[in-house]
């Protein structure tokens, strides 16, 4: 579908920029939200005769988006999420998840498209993402995601979580030891098997 974008998009093009995209793209999300109009000959006069008012509108967007700059850059982006023996997530953290954690952190609103995260989270860690507050204003952000407080705690402070090895390799140590001395056991009592059926000199003598 070919639209005429009413505001700056990022990726996509300026403003008064004509571009070609999907029709749900248009119709679920740039026309709905007033940040383009469908093109047409009556739609391009519309626009020049509204272009100086959207150049306004968009200005005061970037700078209340610049307000919000320092709010975003100290939201503490903290996830606990349940994760299996290895990290892996049971699910994922989107940016819809990431969206709604800066509105609880920061009380700073932003739809999940703002989210530049890419793919979805779906383990144990502390991610880099960025959040466009406005095409212009682009913050860069950590995303902290954890089983508990304590591992965000660790991972806030640099250390690096471990899942299952220590406990895997207490269970090889313990196999191993018990293995090793069930021989020795034997032996022994083998020895002592031996000894019982060695006759003594004095048995030697009274036979």
């Amino acid at each position: 579908m070919k639209v005429i974008l009413t505001e700056k998009i990022t990726k996509l093009g300026n403003i008064g920029d004509t571009v070609e995209v999907k029709t749900g793209f248009a119709r679920n999300y740039l026309l709905p939200l007033g940040k383009a109009m469908r093109w047409s000959r009556e739609n391009v006069a519309l626009f020049e005769a509204k272009k100086a008012e959207l150049q306004a509108r968009q200005e005061a967007a970037r700078k209340a988006a610049e307000s919000n700059v320092d709010a975003v850059k100290n939201a503490k982006l903290y996830m606990i999420r349940q994760a299996g023996d290895t990290g892996q997530l049971y699910g994922s953290v989107s940016t819809r998840d990431i969206a709604r954690m800066l509105k609880d952190a920061a009380n700073v609103v932003v739809e999940s498209a703002q989210v530049m995260l890419g793919a979805p989270i779906k383990s144990v860690g502390v991610f880099d993402t960025q959040i466009a507050l406005h095409p212009d204003v682009i913050v860069p952000v950590k995303v902290y995601v954890a089983q508990s407080q304590d591992e965000i705690d660790a991972l806030v402070a640099g250390k690096v979580l471990t899942f299952g090895t220590k406990k895997v390799d207490e269970e090889e140590v313990a196999a191993t030891e018990s293995t090793d001395s069930q021989p020795e056991q034997s032996e022994e009592k083998t020895e002592e098997k031996s000894a019982e059926s060695v006759p003594t000199e004095q048995n030697a003598d009274a036979e």
